[in-house]
């Protein structure tokens, strides 16, 4: 059985369809894999702004192109680039076992206060000027590689990635740079961050899902129903992550919030989520 998977080209997507890859024949007697390598736009736009711009889709859309003409039988994508509609004729199947979620601080060596932080995110932007008030944001593009050297070569004083990511790599250190892991009270990780969600054709994800993680899959979905409820996006500065049966929330309306999950909350979603945002009193 030959499963085609559409990614992106950066080290980090190759590394990580590897990993689905490896999954797959794993779990699924006589799958053979390939990779569709694609450039996305937000690939190609390496000057754009992603806050001037808008960030939804722009590394996910060529992807789900290639699955609804029928060129690929999985796209693979960070879930936390992945926008919460999801595109007709395409569903998520699942996700494998998630990797460590927290945000990490990259300081360049010596700085303890940063006064230049390089990050476009929302999110991240208004979490951590909780930590560092007289900061001021400026933003650098690149893969993880690209954004460490200038991190070091003084282009910024800090930046924020994702933990998940920078392990993925084996990045354990990096030269003229100090790596900072911020817990989930200083810093609520996107919706998804971590996992690496497989997208596909509508009819094909149960099969597929049969073989993916279903503890990822149940916390995901809790989130991934917030980001719906809210219509939020990655220029959104909203988070949320679901660690067992407790939910790491913020927004700008509400601040850093930590709330019990029920059980009928992850039975359904949609209604879990409308009612934690009724609770933390939103008017959706």
């Amino acid at each position: 059985m030959k499963i085609i998977l559409a990614t992106r080209k950066s080290p980090l997507a190759l590394v990580q369809t590897e990993m689905v890859a490896a999954r797959l024949r794993e779990q699924i007697p006589g799958a053979q894999c390939e990779l569709l390598k694609i450039v996305t736009t937000g690939d190609k736009q390496v000057d754009w702004s992603l806050n001037k711009q808008g960030g939804k889709g722009l590394f996910t859309a060529e992807l789900e192109q290639a699955l609804l003409r029928g060129e690929a039988h999985v796209a693979v994508h960070s879930c936390k680039d992945l926008p919460g509609e999801m595109v007709a004729g395409l569903a998520v199947a699942g996700y494998l076992p998630r990797e460590d979620v927290r945000d990490v601080l990259v300081l360049r060596e010596g700085v303890t206060a940063p006064a230049t932080i390089a990050t476009s995110s929302p999110r991240r932007q208004m979490q951590v000027r909780m930590l560092f008030p007289a900061a001021t944001f400026t933003e650098i593009r690149g893969n993880v590689d690209t954004r460490l050297k200038k991190i070091a070569a003084g282009a910024a004083a800090a930046t924020i990635l994702a933990a998940a990511g920078m392990n993925r790599l084996g990045l354990r250190s990096w030269p003229g740079v100090v790596f900072r892991p911020l817990s989930l009270a200083e810093s609520v990780p996107a919706v998804g961050q971590g996992a690496i969600a497989l997208q596909c054709r509508t009819e094909d994800a149960p099969k597929f899902a049969a073989v993916l993680d279903a503890a990822t899959a149940r916390s995901v979905t809790m989130e991934r129903a917030l980001q719906a409820a809210l219509g939020g996006g990655c220029q959104t500065a909203f988070a949320a992550h679901v660690a067992g049966d407790r939910l790491h929330f913020f927004h700008e309306q509400t601040g850093i919030r930590t709330l019990p999950l029920t059980a009928e909350d992850f039975a359904r979603p949609a209604a879990g989520a409308a009612r934690i945002l009724k609770e933390l009193k939103f008017h959706a």
